[in-house]
């Protein structure tokens, strides 16, 4: 079994906002990605490298309130972070199998989709993520299956140079990562965290924390 580093989720109170900060810092614009019809959200895309990208999330405005708590605690987020990641493993079914035999739980698997920009449906199979606002450095697991890899259509130019993750029991953090094929250090700290380093076409570096 493996695993990589599918993309990252930066969530954000406005999405137009933070597109505008990350030209600015990136001079790479993310692309709108379209709705999460039903979630109330939207997001926008950079692509960090072949398979890999960036998502930032917001709740969107165009979308009637569920009644349900926003996922990454966009309810409460008053300034965008780096709130969540994703992994993709080889087999999604026998990660989420593999990883319940070893006593960890990444949650059912549901079908998600978005409609895009231009009006397309894009469709993946997803682990189920806690929406109680949390941040959880454990990643949810993805598969995009036939689909084109957003990386693949989203702004190019940004490379992921460093991420990092850090957790008070990194033993417990590394078990379970190691659970479903991801071989990645896990720091010790305080309390649960994320960082992560783009580099910019020009060499230009920008840090995303939690």
């Amino acid at each position: 079994m493996t695993a990589s580093i599918d993309h990252l989720v930066y969530a954000c109170p406005d999405l137009d906002a933070a597109i505008a900060e990350l030209t600015r810092l990136t001079g790479v614009r993310p692309q709108g990605g379209g709705q999460h019809l039903g979630l109330g959200t939207h997001n926008a895309l950079l692509s960090l490298g072949e398979h890999t990208y960036l998502e930032v999330i917001a709740p969107d405005p165009a979308q009637p309130k569920t009644g349900q708590p926003l996922p990454f605690g966009l309810d409460h987020l008053t300034a965008p972070a780096l709130r969540a990641w994703a992994a993709s493993p080889s087999d999604l079914d026998a990660a989420v199998k593999q990883a319940r035999a070893q006593g960890f739980d990444y949650g059912d698997i549901v079908v998600r989709n978005r409609r895009t920009a231009s009006g397309a449906q894009l469709t993946w199979r997803m682990t189920t993520y806690p929406h109680d606002g949390a941040l959880n450095v454990i990643p949810f697991l993805i598969d995009w299956g036939t689909e084109v890899h957003p990386a693949q259509t989203a702004p190019s130019g940004l490379q992921l140079t460093e991420f990092r993750i850090l957790a008070p029991d990194p033993y417990q953090v590394s078990s379970e990562l190691r659970a479903v094929g991801l071989d990645l250090p896990v720091d010790q700290a305080d309390a649960p965290a994320l960082h992560a380093v783009l580099t910019g076409p020009d060499g230009t570096r920008v840090v995303l924390d939690s």
